[in-house]
């Protein structure tokens, strides 16, 4: 893959702008470690800058012009609005901002029912932004678009839409070995997270769930937050090292309490850490209780974990896409494990297509390839972290070959690879990290399994209000996270060279 396109997304100039260039783009330039910093203490010269982000946490330009149309239609002085994709996701955030904050909340119809406002006192946007951000339940920025130039369908039909996704359930059940029918698709990971959690809610509504292993935050954050027991620590057992033991010790708590469900990452982020799924798995069995595996570290197709697992959720945002343009996810059910039938009822009363179908389009156009661009990043992922492995400023390089490869290892599909995310710690961290992240001549902004690049300081944008936390978990506040991409791996190894030197 030529690396032109990317070339200029190192220079401190271009922050703000998205990654990759294009309008609906998921990352944005972040080239600094102090643009970072900026970013999270809400530093105007960073936030002005910024043309987009993640829309999870950065409501996407088109977006925000949407929520000020339907706010301009049904809010009055004082209030806001944000908006959602259908009447239940709505009421689901209204339900969620009036038990959080006891404001006065109603839901509006905007645009013939297409969209539906949140209407709220603008002293509590921010708790309904927690909801838009770990619901994952978003309004896209192509709906947005659409509807803002009154188009009904966009520039696609909803036969071709249906078509792409009804492809796109094939792929991912192919990919999974199971049944097209057994596949939900979603518009973020998030919200197939949430979907499995509300499930399981509905099967034991007082019950804890159980987070084993340290994981990307948002994974936590659903649990916690979106739960109706309070306190929000309460809502769940966490397990952050998810070591041996801690599974002897999940087992003890199986034995003392009915569990809500255990949610697990193979490998986790950003630690890359294989917990052991199948003694996991065992206990799921043993005590009667629903386990989730989010298995989008591993690339879509270098690991096996559904025949261990009632639910795999995936986020297709990353290396199914590849394209980093587009959001989504999906949820696959096990029929073999004896959870499925009631997940499948469940479903069958809780589920809703609000994926966009232009989204939909891109999204089965991007991942054509998914199975032949694989190969290629575990490759060169393995390459490079060799390489970094032997630096001696490195401290540490975190790489399912290298964390728990065993556990990893019994999981792994036939010609299947280790995945193209790492992470990286150098000696002398305080020190040096910055000048290092700063010298680094690839992509930087949030997102991975992109077929470019890109890399980010991820425990300063995941967790930076909680470092000292994250740290008392093993993670460090000056861990980088690299997501490896198709470029040839000379030129990626030469701008690792090259950053270690400076």
């Amino acid at each position: 893959m030529a690396t032109s396109q990317f070339v200029s997304r190192w220079r401190g100039e271009d922050l703000g702008q998205p990654i990759p260039e294009e309008r609906h783009a998921v990352s944005v330039c972040l080239p600094r470690w102090r643009d970072n910093v900026g970013y999270e203490e809400g530093d105007q010269a960073v936030i002005g800058a910024m043309r987009c982000g993640y829309p999870r946490f950065f409501i996407h330009p088109d977006t925000a012009r949407l929520f000020a149309e339907c706010e301009r239609q049904v809010a009055r002085s004082g209030e806001c609005a944000m908006v959602f994709p259908s009447e239940r996701v709505a009421r689901r955030c209204a339900e969620f901002v009036s038990r959080e904050t006891s404001a006065a909340v109603r839901v509006a119809s905007c645009f013939d029912d297409r969209v539906y406002a949140v209407v709220m006192p603008k002293s509590v946007h921010e708790t309904a932004k927690m909801f838009w951000q770990h619901a994952g339940e978003i309004v896209p920025s192509r709906l947005a678009v659409a509807l803002l130039d009154g188009v009904r369908a966009s520039s696609v039909s909803l036969s071709e839409a249906s078509h792409s996704k009804q492809i796109l359930r094939e792929r991912v059940a192919a990919l999974q070995g199971c049944l097209a029918d057994d596949v939900y698709l979603f518009p973020s990971g998030m919200a197939a997270i949430f979907m499995a959690y509300r499930l399981f809610q509905r099967l034991r509504p007082d019950a804890r769930s159980v987070q084993f292993g340290f994981p990307y935050v948002d994974n936590l954050k659903v649990q916690q937050q979106l739960s109706h027991i309070r306190p929000a620590e309460n809502a769940v057992v966490f397990f952050p090292r998810g070591l041996e033991a801690d599974v002897a010790e999940v087992g003890r708590l199986a034995c003392s309490e009915r569990l809500l469900g255990l949610f697990v990452e193979l490998p986790g982020n950003p630690l890359l850490g294989s917990p052991d799924v199948s003694a996991l798995s065992e206990l799921s069995l043993r005590h009667d209780f629903p386990m989730l595996i989010d298995d989008t570290l591993a690339a879509c197709v270098n690991l096996n974990t559904l025949p261990v697992a009632d639910v795999v959720a995936t986020s297709l945002t990353k290396y199914f896409s590849g394209g980093g343009n587009v959001l989504a996810g999906s949820l696959v059910l096990n029929r073999e494990r004896p959870y499925y039938e009631r997940l499948k009822s469940l479903l069958a009363e809780e589920y809703e297509d609000i994926f966009y179908g232009e989204d939909a389009i891109v999204l089965e156009r991007n991942s054509r390839d998914v199975a032949e661009r694989i190969p290629q990043i575990n490759r060169n992922a393995a390459r490079l972290c060799e390489f970094l492995a032997e630096r001696p400023g490195v401290a540490d390089v975190f790489y399912p070959a290298r964390t728990d490869r065993a556990n990893y290892e019994r999981h792994l599909r036939p010609g299947g690879g280790f995945g193209g995310l790492f992470s990286v710690v150098l000696r002398d961290a305080v020190a040096k990290t910055e000048r290092f992240y700063d010298a680094l001549q690839i992509a930087k902004g949030p997102n991975l399994g992109t077929n470019f690049t890109l890399c980010c300081p991820f425990t300063l944008l995941a967790h930076y209000r909680e470092l000292d936390f994250v740290e008392s978990c093993g993670i460090s506040r000056y861990l980088v996270r690299v997501s490896v991409g198709l470029e040839d791996s000379d030129w990626q190894i030469e701008r690792f060279a090259e950053a270690l030197r400076a």
